[in-house]
């Protein structure tokens, strides 16, 4: 059984589950969505695939939250501590996907201090940073109407549910380090700094 196969359904069997819990049957779904009672069965059973559109509806009328019906824990991996976050930088590091740069902004050149990660929406080498670019530009102005009072807390939460289910089959791989001897690595450095700066291999 192929993985999109095995997700449809423990995406159906969270629909089936969270519709007895609601204290309906399938037509009533179906009539609700403006679906089949097949297309439910099919939904249900995982013979086929569920827009996340669909799961969004799904949601709202069965009173649970898009994420759980994706299958998308939450709080997995709470953050309870500094190195929490530390860790998840050097996680972050890891991933193939995905390339950062790291600004560091102090005295005597800049008159605070600041450190940011920024991502390049067109290093098509990191091929989700598009994707993270998008989402942060969404976050900041959710973020800002939230802390204006546009926004309440239930449709700041309602926004992060809905996208957090919809990146979650977007699977990540972790970039493969190379262990290298010390004369390989002094090598490959001078080389670099010579592709950068013109200096000559030692």
């Amino acid at each position: 059984m192929s993985n999109d196969n095995e997700q449809n359904k423990k995406i159906g069997l969270r629909i089936r589950t969270a519709r007895k819990e609601k204290g309906l049957n399938q037509t009533q779904l179906a009539n609700m969505l403006g679906k089949s009672l097949r297309t439910i069965q099919k939904y249900e059973s995982g013979e086929i695939e569920i827009s996340i559109a669909t799961i969004n509806d799904i949601a709202k009328y069965l009173e649970c939250q898009s994420s759980y019906l994706i299958g998308y824990d939450m709080d997995k991996k709470p953050l309870s501590q500094l190195s929490d976050i530390i860790n998840f930088i050097f996680q972050l590091d890891k991933i193939q996907d995905l390339g950062f740069n790291i600004d560091v902004k102090r005295p005597p050149s800049y008159d605070g201090w600041s450190c940011s990660l920024t991502f390049d929406g067109k290093d098509f080498s990191s091929e989700l940073n598009q994707d993270l670019c998008l989402f942060l530009e969404e976050f900041k102005t959710m973020k800002e109407r939230f802390a204006n009072y546009q926004l309440d807390l239930k449709e700041f939460e309602k926004w992060q549910d809905k996208t957090l289910a919809y990146y979650a089959n977007t699977t990540l791989k972790e970039k493969e380090y190379e262990n290298i001897s010390t004369e390989e690595r002094i090598r490959r450095f001078n080389k670099l700094m010579n592709e950068r700066y013109g200096m000559k291999e030692s």
